[in-house]
């Protein structure tokens, strides 16, 4: 996949560049970070600038991972990480991702993390094809949660003993947002002003859903 560079009222989402590193590193000093996502601690510049110079490129060249610099279209600020991750699904019948996020500490609050991640899912379901994407974080991490419930994502459950963190093993809570949700279109009945279902293929061509009877 080649990068990509997306934009909302507030922020552009761009491919990450060498430098980035001294926010990148200056944002993952907050302990919220490593305690609650995969960065390691403590955190160094050499590895925010192997995460930047490295991770991010290899993950969009190897559909690993499509991940963005979320930045202020007001002063160019890096607000925080949002992408896509565990793309080993999203080519296969499965069409499925997982969307993945970290907001520096001073930007929280004020519903960056929301807006950016409403970019990505738009991007995702309309022109990767994404037919599901979830989202998982580990138990306890009540504002990644509150994130994606205002994103729309339904929650799932929790997935016992899913996660080795430092070494312990813990529960993750899972949720899952599908393209014919309310909140996957731009429009009420499921297809866009091109008839389309929100992946840019016609409706009639998304993979038929058939759901357990409750």
């Amino acid at each position: 996949m080649k990068p990509v560079t997306l934009t909302t009222e507030r922020l552009v989402l761009r491919p990450f560049e060498p430098s980035d590193a001294p926010a990148v590193h200056a944002a993952c000093q907050d302990p919220d970070i490593p305690r609650w996502t995969a960065v390691p601690s403590p955190y160094g510049l050499r590895d925010a600038e192997q995460y930047v110079g490295t991770a991010v490129p290899e993950g969009w060249r190897d559909d690993i991972a499509y991940n963005f610099a979320v930045v202020s279209r007001a002063d160019g600020a890096l607000i925080g990480s949002m992408g896509l991750v565990r793309l080993t699904q999203l080519r296969t019948p499965e069409r499925q991702a997982e969307l993945g996020y970290w907001t520096a500490k001073e930007h929280r609050g004020r519903g960056y993390t929301v807006e950016a991640a409403r970019a990505v899912l738009r991007w995702a379901f309309r022109e990767l094809g994404v037919e599901r994407m979830e989202w998982l974080a580990e138990a306890g991490n009540e504002g990644s949660r509150a994130v994606a419930r205002a994103l729309g994502f339904q929650m799932e459950g929790t997935l016992r003993a899913k996660l080795v963190h430092e070494g312990t093993r813990r529960d993750v809570w899972i949720g899952s947002l599908l393209p014919y949700d309310p909140a996957g279109y731009p429009d009420t009945d499921g297809t866009d002003a091109a008839g389309t279902d929100g992946t840019g293929r016609p409706a009639a061509d998304r993979t038929p859903y058939l759901p357990y009877p409750h």
